[in-house]
């Protein structure tokens, strides 16, 4: 008969077709069920953190359902970083894990309900009688609050029969938040007399806004008032008029574009939290303008925003545009008459830098135009995060993802390019990482490797220190020598596990990666550029930190 873990991985298998994680005690029955009676590919990652990291790249990649799988104890426990990230970024995925059995804790167990609560993350514990209708509510409860579940299988009876596995219900998922009330349609119209009568409208969309489909929406509302766009990081390429898009917002921004943003009278944001960052820290828009922000949060998220409807981005811009059209809105010819394509353009570099070492603006603008078209860049936390985001442009928001900076994490790098490998099976996958976080790390070197094969790129930017803290505290006089890496062979490490490593210490060096992206991915090797770069160097948006901080 099947048993309880059967029941759960029978039922899971309705609504995913990908789990990553480790196998061990607590979870060899539910994989054992997976494999053997299920269409769910299995991919094994070396470290539980990794686990969730794939599934988190995975959903971000695709907007699909995946999983994570670990067992009890201390195999949970090494997840946590990763699922705190996906909680702060509100990912939705199950993490299936072992627990302590139903008779209480074994010495080796820990309050695993109370640690996944500390990260925001809710725990559905699975029963002999419940295990199918609790895998259900787990799901439905991901996918309606976008926020990681941990669906725990007590010890002592994953392997117990419970009988022929029922028929569960569907998820039920709530429909798209509408703006509701007499103050939500007040606001909305206020938005919408404001963005008709605006001389210099400005539109401005985030994540929220290509999770909710609203990209034709947001062109037709951008096309009736003539307004420029950009997008916050996570958000870039939703605005289907790239000649009319500055780009970036925020400290990825280009200097010129965002001194354009200031002379905006009017922006509204769709989708977008407003977080520090793309505000850079309250300077983005000058004192004049009048900012609206739609989004599905109770309320504002920044001080600067003057009104507010909460709804959902799809929603709102399609009430927006039908509103445009019945007041014959006509463009205000703002856009035209601006040429924004210098306005776009960031420093390019030198060559090498006062220290010897190559200039990372110079290697990133390099290997921006030798990459392959067809791309997912998927991004580490730590200082170089802005070279990806300013000279590697990306066709949508599900092919820029950074796993670790919603939690301010750097080291969850590797494990992303076989979620998004995964879940864009067309694509070269880019992986941009530090030497910190790139060591961090290491255990799943091996899994992108054999997952990604020809289609894996990984740019190491190694600068032999933890760069974002000598910037901040270096600067301010600490002691460097905590700060401080031996320069590792990032090559040779990637030669350990099949993949092809260059080291780069002049751009020449890059010309590797033009015959590699020329050749076929199936005879080809995952390609490892280990970037010989100056620490000397401060990316724009970390001089923004540091204003703010000194």
């Amino acid at each position: 008969m099947p048993t309880v873990s059967a029941h759960v991985a029978l039922t899971l298998a309705r609504h995913i077709d990908h789990v990553f994680g480790v196998m061990g005690n607590g979870n060899a029955y539910f994989l054992d069920a997976l494999e053997r009676s299920t269409d769910v590919e299995f991919t094994a990652v070396r470290h539980e953190a990794g686990g969730v990291v794939a599934a988190d790249a995975f959903c971000r990649a695709s907007g699909r359902l995946a999983a994570a799988t670990a067992t009890y104890g201390a195999g949970f426990t090494n997840t946590l970083t990763a699922l705190a990230e996906a909680v702060q970024a509100h990912v939705p995925l199950v993490l299936v894990v072992g627990d302590e059995p139903t008779s209480g804790p074994r010495p080796w167990d820990v309050d695993q309900i109370a640690l996944a609560s500390a990260v925001g993350a809710r725990t559905y514990t699975v029963g002999r009688a419940d295990a199918a209708a609790t895998t259900v509510i787990a799901i439905e409860h991901a996918l309606t609050y976008r926020v990681p579940t941990v669906l725990a299988i007590p010890y002592d009876v994953a392997a117990r029969d419970a009988g022929p596995v029922p028929e569960a219900p569907e998820p039920r998922l709530p429909e798209p938040l509408a703006p509701a009330g007499p103050f939500a349609a007040g606001a909305l119209d206020g938005l919408v007399e404001a963005l008709a009568h605006a001389q210099r409208p400005f539109l401005l969309a985030g994540r929220g806004a290509w999770i909710s489909g609203a990209t034709d929406a947001l062109g037709e509302v951008a096309d009736l008032v003539g307004a420029v766009t950009a997008s916050t990081a996570l958000g870039r390429g939703v605005f289907p008029r790239p000649e009319f898009d500055l780009g970036v917002t925020g400290g990825f921004g280009a200097e010129g574009a965002m001194k354009l943003v200031r002379e905006a009278d009017v922006a509204v944001v769709f989708g977008a939290s407003l977080n520090q960052f793309t505000m850079r820290f309250g300077d983005l828009f000058a004192p004049g303008t009048r900012v609206f922000q739609i989004d599905v949060a109770p309320a504002a998220t920044h001080p600067h925003v003057g009104g507010f409807v909460r709804a959902d981005a799809a929603v709102a811009a399609r009430s927006v545009a039908a509103a445009l059209r019945e007041r014959g809105a006509t463009p205000s010819g703002w856009r035209e008459s601006v040429d924004l394509t210098p306005l776009r353009a960031y420093e390019p570099g030198d060559a090498v830098a006062a220290d010897g070492r190559l200039d990372p603006r110079a290697v990133a603008r390099r290997i921006g135009e030798l990459l392959p078209e067809d791309r997912v860049v998927v991004s580490d936390g730590g200082h170089f995060i802005g070279w990806a985001n300013m000279y590697w442009p990306v066709a949508a928001p599900d092919r820029m993802m950074m796993v670790g900076t919603a939690f301010q994490s750097i080291g969850l790098g590797w494990p992303s390019v076989p979620g998004a490998a995964l879940a864009k099976p067309a694509s070269t996958v880019v992986l941009t990482t530090g030497d910190g976080g790139g060591l961090m790390a290491l255990a799943d070197l091996e899994t992108a490797v054999r997952v990604a094969g020809g289609r894996g790129l990984a740019v190491v930017w190694n600068d032999a220190a933890y760069g974002a803290e000598v910037n901040l505290y270096g600067l301010k006089g600490l002691a460097k020598e905590p700060m401080l890496i031996p320069e590792v062979d990032f090559a040779a490490l990637a030669a350990g596990v099949g993949a092809e490593g260059v080291v780069v210490r002049t751009l020449d060096d890059l010309e590797r990666l033009a015959t590699w992206a020329a050749e076929d991915e199936a005879s080809r090797r995952f390609l490892v550029l280990d970037c010989r770069i100056s620490g000397e160097i401060v990316a724009p948006y970390q001089r923004e930190i540091i204003r703010v901080n000194s």
